[in-house]
Order: C-alpha cells, then structure tokens, then sequence
C-alpha cells in the first residue's frame, strides 16, 4: 500500500473513532431525565396538561420527564430559564403559547427573542377560558355583570393568572366592551391563586382557565358565567359562550406548546415530536384532556414556527387595543 492511500486509511480510521461517540449518543437519547419546565403554577391548564403528558411519554421512553412549575411574569420566567439552556434536548418547555405570543408586544423589553431563541416541537391542546364570579357576586349572566361593573367600576377588580396573560387580556377585552376602565387587574401567579381569589371572593371576576373552573362550578364553589371558545364545552355544562352573552367576536383560547432551546439538533426535535404526538393522540390522554375541557391537537415543527409568527402579529392589536402594557 503506498503512502497516499496508507494515510487515507489512517486518517479514515481516526475520524470514525472521533465520530462513533457521538453517533452513539444521539442513538441513546435521552440517557437521563428530561426537564419539562412549567410558567405557570401547579393546578392550572399548563400544569394538569404536562404532568398527564410526563407521565406518558416517561413511560415510552424509558426516562423520567421531570415537571418544573416556574411561574413569573406571565411565563417570561420561563421562557427565560429555557432560553438560556443547552440546546440538548434534556429541558424543554411546555408554554401556553397564546401568552407567549401576547408576551411579544405586552412587554415593552424582553430578555429573549420570541422567535429566535425556541425551537418549535408541537402543539399539544387549546382550550377555552371561563369567565367566572363567586356565588355571593350579585350576577347570574355576562350582562347582569356589565351592568354591576358599570355601577361599581371605581370599587370593583379582577384577578388573573398573571400579567401578560390571555386571563388579563380577556378581562381587558371585558373592560374595553363595557366602557368600564377603571375595575383594577390583580395578577397572580398562575390560575390555581388566581382561583383562590374567586373562592375567597376577593375579586369580581376572573376569566379561569379550565382546571380550576371545572371543579369549582361542579361543586357549586364558583358561578360559570361564560366560555371564551366559539362553542360550548361539555366539561362545564351549560355555561354559555361570550359570544351568546353578546358580545360578538368575543374568542380567545389558549394554545398549549411544547418548545426547546433555539439550536436543539434536529433528531432530538424529531424524536421528541414523535413521542408527544403519539402521547396526544392516546386514549387515555384524550380522556384526561376531555375531564378538564381540553382539546388535543399537534402539528409540525414548521407549522408551529409559522403559528408563533402569525399570533405575534394576530395578537398585536387584540394586546394594544386592551390598552395593557408592561415595562
């Protein structure tokens, strides 16, 4: 063998040893417990949809998805901690994305890109909001509530799971529609204490997300007063829609996604789709959604980037016209 093709094999032979190891390890993942990261608090929408889905796919794949409720901020907590992690695979976040893309324009300066910095993987749920008062509150419908908030706006608020979130939003959409600006925004930190608030009765109202409304108005705990879809959902009875309240247009639901690190190797974004696509479309995830209102729904990589893209901008104006902002 002359010296040429002697080097060539030489040289070969190396790299491949270079190489093996990292072949083998994108094969093995993931060999260690996967972070899912929460930016809400536990017993919202967020939390009840990602620890169903945890439990799944830690079952397929033979590692502990690990949920981490980090609330703040409307989910920019989070949002930050994911976009400041190793792009590896090993912590991904589940988001609602309506917040997300309300997020975009609500603050004025963000620590991280709202595009550039994720890497899509799927959608897995959208779900309505419901507009709900304590029992004592002195309304049975959407208007007798308009008509009290008109009367009491100086005296009168609403919580919400936090600033920057479709809860306030919906409440600032309310506000605008009823001409009564003064009613005051109380956020928390995710819907289970913004619940609590209504339990207490502490506020007026506050448009829930569906975990905590769902058990409260079964056990007569809290008065639904409506929907935010454009149709009625079995998991909260005969709640009307606020479209049937009247007011018209009326519809935000909030979009549940599943996003990691900008820069997470493609095969890792490949496998992680596959495994919650097959988890959403499950039997049994399909009726853990249904129990709390939730419909299951997943799409590419591709098409959640160009989702993220059109609510940023689809949401923009709904955000301006609420008047919210947040430094």
């Amino acid at each position: 063998m002359n010296k040429i093709r002697r080097s060539f094999v030489v040289a070969s032979v190396a790299l491949g040893a270079l190489c093996s190891p990292c072949v083998q390890a994108q094969d093995a993942y993931p060999s260690k417990p996967i972070r899912m990261i929460l930016g809400f608090s536990a017993g919202g929408i967020s939390d009840v949809l990602g620890r169903t889905l945890a439990a799944r796919i830690s079952n397929s794949i033979g590692q502990q998805i690990v949920v981490e409720n980090k609330p703040g901020a409307g989910g920019t907590v989070a949002a930050d901690m994911v976009a400041k992690s190793a792009p590896d695979g090993y912590t991904i976040w589940l988001q609602d994305m309506t917040a997300h893309a309300i997020n975009a324009t609500m603050y004025r300066k963000l620590p991280y890109d709202s595009l550039k910095d994720f890497a899509p993987i799927t959608l897995v749920a959208f779900t309505p909001l419901v507009l709900v008062v304590h029992p004592d509150q002195p309304v049975k419908n959407v208007q007798e509530l308009v008509g009290f908030l008109k009367a009491n706006s100086a005296k009168s608020n609403y919580a919400s799971a936090g600033s920057g979130t479709a809860n306030q939003i919906a409440a600032e959409l309310l506000k605008r529609a009823a001409n009564v600006p003064d009613v005051v925004h109380v956020p928390y930190k995710g819907s289970t204490p913004s619940a609590q608030a209504v339990l207490a009765n502490e506020v007026n109202f506050s448009f829930l997300s569906m975990p905590p409304a769902v058990s409260n108005i079964a056990a007569g705990k809290m008065r639904g007063l409506a929907i935010t879809s454009a149709k009625r959902v079995a998991a909260v009875g005969d709640v009307p829609t606020m479209i049937e309240s009247g007011f018209p247009g009326f519809e935000l639901v909030v979009y549940s996604g599943i996003l990691a690190p900008a820069g997470t190797p493609k095969p890792i974004i490949d496998k992680l789709h596959a495994e919650f696509a097959k988890a959403v479309a499950s039997e049994d995830v399909k009726a853990a959604f249904a129990k709390i209102g939730a419909e299951p729904i997943t799409n590419s990589p591709g098409e959640l980037r160009a989702m993220m893209e059109s609510d940023i901008s689809r949401l923009a104006p709904v955000v301006k016209a609420s008047g919210a902002t947040i430094d």
